[in-house]
């Protein structure tokens, strides 16, 4: 069973891509800030994969995708961005962040799992 760290700051993303994952037997943590999943993250190196809101208050994702890499045990977890900026360049910015892929809000469901099983 793969385990997915949820980053978004708004409680209904959360909880639509928890419901949606765990249908399809995948296990989820989430957190509600970068700060906090950062901290997760130095202690618990058991992720398979990482999806961040890229808009965040504090810290958003263009930032906290390099912090991220820069956790050993987490250098190669595979990060998805989830955004709702869908503008020309933005799939680009995040790629250029660091992100190993990229989903648009609201999240297509299968586009989801396509990129879940490819990484």
């Amino acid at each position: 069973m793969k385990r997915i760290l949820i980053i978004d700051d708004d409680p209904r993303n959360i909880f639509a891509l928890v419901a949606t994952l765990k249908a399809k037997a995948y296990q989820t943590d989430s957190c509600d800030s970068a700060t906090e999943a950062i901290n997760l993250l130095k202690k618990d190196n058991a992720f398979d994969a990482i999806l961040i809101d890229m808009m965040m208050p504090e810290m958003d994702g263009y930032e906290a995708i390099p912090l991220i890499k820069q956790i050993p045990s987490h250098n190669g977890t595979p990060i998805i961005a989830v955004t709702a900026q869908a503008m020309t360049g933005d799939k680009e910015k995040c790629l250029a962040a660091g992100a190993d892929g990229y989903l648009s809000k609201p999240v297509n469901v299968d586009q989801l799992f396509r990129l879940l099983e490819t990484l």
